[in-house]
């Protein structure tokens, strides 16, 4: 039995390494956005000045362990074994949790993931405890520690709305004294905000780096001979007021002769202060529990006492974590900020939804985003009435953006989130909060703070306009409602992990490792496929020219895209239908979606593709919008076939007659027939062969009549499923809806390729 507790140490030791992949593709959002939103500085300067941060913060974490060895339960009330099975429970819960918000791409907290696990965990072994005993559920709690827990949550929830409320009022100011022309400011105003910017952070880094190791409890005759964490906190006024002198002073110097962007060096020294902070207090969500469990193995080893006697007392005794034990962890965190996949896309949410320019929103509008941005008009408009229309006027001057005209599709997806004014202000603030937190020791989640300073900043910023409020708000309320999921989950589902292994044992251990490590494999495969997904062929593409010719020219690789799809989503509808598939039309019925929402994308895109246009091809807007509501209408044919066709399997009706299935099959087939022919045509920019498929059309439209019908005879005689019916008449009347549709937009090809471009000139611009 006794093998038992090494057996887990060796598994909580590979569950933390893979703990601290999860985490940092999740806690990477802290640091990275600001720089990569900006665009300040290159990707590969970012990584360089991060994982610098992440490694000096990773040696100065080790007085943060303490928080998974008395932070939030009281280790003498449990002995060596329950302990155990709790830190085992909490490793389990908490890597799965993570790894399924990176899958989705959502930033959670893995402060308040491993408190709450570490909480549910002892509140559960507490409760099994109390009822061996035959005890009171009100003795619960003796066994947790109730201040230091309250403070911890007190402190987690709080810090989303100063967040929010600060960065809001920094940026708005910010922006007030320096405009979007902030480049042009005389030299002395960006030294005082480089000043500012630059002591605020220094400053963060004092605190939460040396004031965080072993080494800051060291006296020295220098500063009088107290260690420098007492006179950090002596000096405190003297040490910021130096700073801002120092670092503004230094400003002014590096601005005016050596032609230094200041608000590039705030962006790179704020990122490695908060990539310092991150590892330096988040290391212990990842690696403190392992930590914990090892100093507890080692201390009932050397106790020669029974596990299930040996009282956990020891845990409340500060002990130092090995310095080697850290740097290791640091190493792994830098490895996987270089290579995660997954960090790149929690990230992208966050810049997302703080975003200046246009993007393609991820989050649908509900009924709380609505009810936000009607109040925040309504006050806005209250605030007319207060200020004075000079003021007003002089407000607008300072948040009126410069114009961006003439942006081709790579140009507008190159341009930066935001600028860096804002990504200097987020990294100053979320620096401030996070020191001032710590000075105080009060426990805080940094993917909190950043993310909802950047809420925050993007607010004030006036990055949330009519044309995407609603949006921006909703996705800060999914992300927001994620964090308290995560809280309730992770309570709930340690706690039962917790329930399992104590009564289970070795057993239970195994078992749950093993799922453990299936849903991670799943989670990843799933994740590369989806990555795979995107970066597929199929996708359509944004028209960029300014010139009838040229678009005629790219929107047929859009349409012999759209056509080659439309192929095979109606083939597999009527596939599925005669092979009661509900597998198959359920993934149809996805593809049907995931084309409409791509047509839809591109309508988007209309506004920047007329302003792309040169004044002498104005008339390609209207050939353009045209094929675009054709290629809308293929697409919403499609999605109701694929629709009507899942529900109806999916819901157990009868199956179609075969005499049903047999004639959808021949319109199958000569749909198919046309459809190739047609994708072929556009494939090749062979346009004079669009002629010849518009011959065919009556055809298949004649064809399509005698099925209904068919049909409407075979009602009125021998059927006897509504349901069949109303299916069969469905797909009938959209399979002609979808061909007036395709023939419409091809007749609007062979139309304007007639009257605007010779054959033998579409051939030359090929060549060339």
């Amino acid at each position: 039995m006794d093998n038992i507790y090494f057996l887990m140490l060796i598994a909580l030791a590979v569950l933390a390494i893979a703990d601290l992949v999860v985490g940092v593709s999740n806690d990477a959002v802290n640091f990275l956005n600001s720089a990569i939103g900006s665009k300040a500085i290159s990707f590969r300067t970012i990584m360089i000045v991060a994982s610098f941060g992440i490694a000096a913060g990773a040696i100065f974490s080790s007085g943060m362990m303490e928080v998974a060895r008395k932070g939030i339960f009281n280790p003498g009330e449990f002995y060596f074994n329950e302990i155990m099975f709790i830190f085992m429970a909490v490793m389990i819960t908490d890597i799965l949790l993570l790894d399924f918000f990176n899958t989705v791409g959502m930033p959670t907290s893995t402060t308040v993931s491993i408190v709450f696990e570490l909480l549910g965990a002892a509140v559960a072994m507490s409760l099994i405890k109390i009822g061996a005993a035959q005890g009171s559920f009100i003795d619960v709690v003796k066994y947790i520690n109730n201040d230091k827990a309250i403070q911890i949550i007190f402190g987690i929830l709080l810090s989303v709305l100063v967040a929010f409320t600060i960065g809001a009022i920094v940026q708005w100011v910010s922006r007030l004294l320096l405009s979007y022309d902030f480049q042009k400011k005389a030299t002395w105003v960006g030294a005082m905000f480089g000043g500012f910017a630059l002591s605020a952070i220094t400053y963060f880094i004092l605190i939460k780096g040396i004031g965080g190791t072993s080494f800051a409890n060291e006296s020295f005759d220098l500063i009088g001979g107290v260690t420098i964490k007492e006179f950090l906190q002596k000096n405190l006024m003297l040490v910021v007021i130096l700073n801002f002198l120092i670092w503004s002073t230094l400003s002014y110097i590096l601005m005016k002769f050596a032609k230094t962007n200041i608000y590039k060096l705030i962006i790179g020294v704020g990122t490695f202060a908060l990539a310092l902070a991150f590892a330096g207090n988040d290391l212990v969500n990842f690696i403190g529990v392992p930590i914990a469990a090892w100093q507890s193995y080692e201390a009932w080893v050397a106790s020669g006492v029974d596990a299930t006697q040996f009282s956990m007392g020891i845990l409340a005794e500060k002990v130092a974590t090995p310095t080697l034990l850290l740097f290791i962890a640091g190493m792994v965190m830098v490895i996987t900020l270089l290579f995660s996949s997954k960090a790149k896309k929690v990230v992208q949410t966050s810049i997302d939804l703080s975003s200046q320019e246009d993007t393609k929103e991820r989050f649908q509008p509900n009924f709380l985003s609505r009810g936000f941005v009607r109040l925040a008009i309504a006050m806005s408009e209250m605030t007319s009435y207060i200020l004075p229309k000079s003021w007003q006027d002089k407000i607008d001057q300072q948040f009126k953006k410069p114009p961006v005209n003439n942006i081709s599709k790579k140009d507008l997806k190159d341009l930066p989130a935001f600028d860096m004014v804002r990504a200097a202000v987020n990294l100053m603030v979320a620096g401030i909060l996070i020191s001032i937190a710590t000075s105080y020791k009060l426990p805080l989640s940094t993917t909190y703070v950043t993310f909802m300073v950047a809420m925050g900043t993007s607010l004030a910023d006036r990055a949330w306009g009519a044309e995407s409020a609603v949006y921006r708000v909703a996705g800060v309320l999914n992300v927001i409602g994620g964090w308290f999921g995560t809280a309730i989950i992770a309570f709930i589902a340690s706690g039962i992990i917790l329930t399992l292994i104590s009564f289970g044992k070795g057993a239970a251990i195994a078992i749950l490792l093993f799922a453990a490590i299936l849903l991670l494999v799943r989670s990843y495969i799933s994740h590369n496929k989806k990555n795979k997904e995107l970066r597929e062929e199929d996708s359509l593409n944004r028209a960029e020219s300014s010139s009838i010719q040229g678009v005629i020219l790219e929107s047929a690789d859009n349409i012999s895209n759209v056509l080659k799809r439309t192929n095979k989503i109606y083939k597999n509808s009527i596939n599925g239908l005669a092979k009661q598939d509900v597998n198959l039309l359920k993934k149809n019925k996805k593809q049907g979606e995931k084309l409409s929402n791509e047509i839809d994308d591109l309508r988007d895109h209309i506004f920047y593709f007329i302003k792309n246009l040169d004044e002498n091809s104005v008339g390609a807007s209207n050939f353009y919008i045209n094929v675009l509501g054709y290629l809308t209408d293929i697409a919403q044919s499609l999605e109701y076939i694929g629709k009507v066709s899942h529900k109806h399997v999916n819901n157990n009706h009868k199956k179609l007659k075969y005499n049903q299935i047999k004639e959808l099959k021949e319109i199958d087939l000569k749909l198919e027939d046309i459809l190739n022919q047609t994708q072929a045509a556009f494939a090749n920019q062979s346009f004079e062969e669009i002629g010849k498929v518009l011959e065919q059309k009556q055809e298949l439209f004649d064809m399509v009549s005698d099925k209904i019908k068919t049909q409407v005879a075979r009602t009125r005689t021998e059927e006897s499923s509504p349901k069949n019916t109303t299916l069969y008449f469905s797909l009938l009347l959209e399979t002609k809806d979808l061909m007036t549709s395709t023939m419409n937009l091809l007749q609007q090809y062979h139309d304007e390729h007639d009257s605007s471009v010779e054959p033998a000139t579409i051939a030359d611009q090929l060549q060339n």
